[in-house]
């Protein structure tokens, strides 16, 4: 795999398998692409919510509005710029605030091989 420039434009957004809620989803580079990890974008329509046990480590960066994610621990809220870090094996509850959000997400190992 040779060095790369990815844009939201590159990614084909699909809606995240399995979930209910207006979330999108595009992969640029995994398996298919010969890279040791997943990188893509997502997009949550406005007052948008999943839950799911990760089973990946999932790294997400937030571009453009607002987003709060949930444990047993507690919930934090990310906007433009802020990272959140979500461990394989932690049930996650994500919410897209009023208007929306914009990500890009690093996984290890491959996301989509767990998602069937």
């Amino acid at each position: 795999m040779k060095m790369q420039k990815l844009t939201i434009a590159d990614a084909s957004l699909e809606r995240s398998p399995g979930q209910q809620a207006d979330i999108s989803v595009g992969n640029l580079v995994d398996e298919r692409h010969g890279g040791p990890v997943t990188i893509g974008y997502g997009r949550y329509a406005p007052g948008q919510s999943l839950t799911e046990t990760m089973a990946v480590d999932d790294v997400m960066i937030v571009l453009e509005g607002r987003l709060s994610v949930s444990t047993e621990a507690g919930t934090v809220s990310a906007g433009p710029g802020e990272i959140v870090y979500m461990p394989k094996g932690e049930t996650v509850t994500i919410r897209s605030h009023e208007e929306g959000a914009v990500t890009a997400y690093v996984t290890y190992p491959h996301w989509r091989p767990a998602h069937p």
